[in-house]
């Protein structure tokens, strides 16, 4: 609220500029990070607010929007207020366009707006709308072409790195990878994505291992390289508790198209041993469709047949559907209603007004001047409130609620 005061023109009017906007809050895909630990312990976001207006009907300027760095893959959840087990999909984060998550407020009128004929001195400014505040429940289902599926311990960092510039980590203990790896993989003059899921074992599908943390990045991918350590006890064995859980988790999963390679060719046992594994895999290996699966020997560590399967991988790409996973269609980002009708009603003796308008235009103004009772009154009139209050019975000196403050009726 403002007036205009200068050198021969002291009583120059209402200049109050309007408030600016609220900055909005964006989630935006990131090519470069795979994974959401950035999150972790930095998961809270204030978005900057709008500036207040100024006088000489100078407006406030506009809050910044804030834009949170997702990896590409990231599904958005919104959890639905006053119900916790309740989330609604907001977004699927497939490219780098920004997907609003939570709306800024609109910035509140200066007096300048309250000016007419006959109220030439408005003492009312509007406050700011609230913007909102959402919680986000972020999922990550990584995208890539090819997924690397194996017991831990049978060599898919190795061959990661080997076929990429990826460098996970690699070591000969179970579960050494605990987190997703990517990597570009080059063959027959075509790059795809191939993706290392942490090792699975039984029991992945209901969280046993770092199962159920990582078997849903495996939804994204359109074939799958399945790898069999050549040094297993019971290789055949081995490939069908994989299957099961892909089945468990998702029956989607085990439907995709699979690329066997046996590694650790290296080892002269299991070099010694292949013709008998090959046999073995030929008798008893069934695919879901009722066929034999194609099955590669590959050493990671001196590259025997990798050029091999990869040349095989791109094909097998080329004519790989990519099947859809079922996920729920997203609802709209803003979850801000219209402007609240105005009602009102009786509570203890009390007339309780329900205006957003005059609730947003009393936060600012000071109550104990009767101009402002008045020009406040003048709203209600416009707004049809002081016509529906006459007509429930109120009474001069009766108490009115408005938001947070109280006036007498008059």
């Amino acid at each position: 609220m403002s007036f205009l005061r200068e050198k021969f023109r002291p009583k120059g009017g209402p200049n109050g500029g309007d408030g600016g906007d609220g900055g909005s809050a964006f989630i935006v895909g990131d090519p470069s990070i795979n994974t959401l630990l950035h999150l972790k312990f930095n998961s809270t976001f204030y978005v900057q607010r709008g500036e207040h207006g100024r006088g000489k009907d100078q407006r406030g300027g506009n809050g910044a929007d804030t834009y949170i760095k997702v990896p590409l893959g990231t599904i958005v959840w919104r959890m639905v207020p006053g119900s916790p087990d309740l989330n609604e999909m907001l977004a699927d984060i497939v490219d780098e366009n920004p997907k609003l998550v939570a709306q800024g407020g609109k910035g509140g009128w200066g007096n300048t707006h309250y000016a007419s004929p006959t109220n030439q001195e408005p003492r009312l400014a509007q406050s700011g709308e609230e913007g909102e505040s959402v919680i986000l429940l972020l999922e990550l289902k990584l995208l890539a072409d090819v997924g690397l599926l194996a017991k831990p311990n049978a060599g898919k960092s190795t061959l990661l790195s080997r076929c990429s510039a990826a460098r996970p980590k690699i070591a000969d203990y179970p579960f050494t990878t605990v987190e997703p790896a990517l990597g570009v993989v080059t063959a027959k003059g075509q790059d795809f994505v191939m993706m290392e899921v942490p090792g699975l074992i039984e029991g992945a599908h209901d969280g046993v291992g770092l199962g159920d943390e990582f078997l849903r990045h495996a939804e994204r991918a359109r074939v799958y390289i399945h790898l069999i350590d050549g040094m297993a006890a019971d290789p055949v064995e081995d490939y069908r508790m994989i299957n099961q859980e892909l089945r468990m988790f998702n029956p989607a999963l085990e439907m995709k198209r699979q690329v066997i390679a046996v590694t650790k060719m290296d080892v002269t046992e299991v070099r010694e041993k292949r013709e008998e594994l090959r046999f073995v895999l030929d008798e008893e290996l069934v695919d879901p469709f009722g066929k034999k699966p194609d099955i590669f020997f590959i050493s990671s560590v001196s590259g025997e047949g990798i050029d091999t399967l990869l040349g095989y991988v791109v094909d097998a790409l080329a004519t790989a559907a990519e099947m859809p996973v079922e996920t729920p269609q997203p609802v709209a980002a803003s979850t801000r209603r219209g402007t609240r009708g105005n009602n009102f009603y009786l509570d203890n003796g009390v007339y309780v007004v329900e205006s957003e308008q005059l609730e947003r235009l009393t936060a600012l103004a000071d109550m104990r001047d009767y101009r402002v009772l008045l020009q406040v009154w003048r709203e209600m009139v416009r707004l049809g409130i002081a016509r529906g209050l006459s007509g429930a019975g109120i009474e001069a000196g009766d108490t009115i609620r408005i938001g947070n403050v109280e006036m007498e009726w008059f």
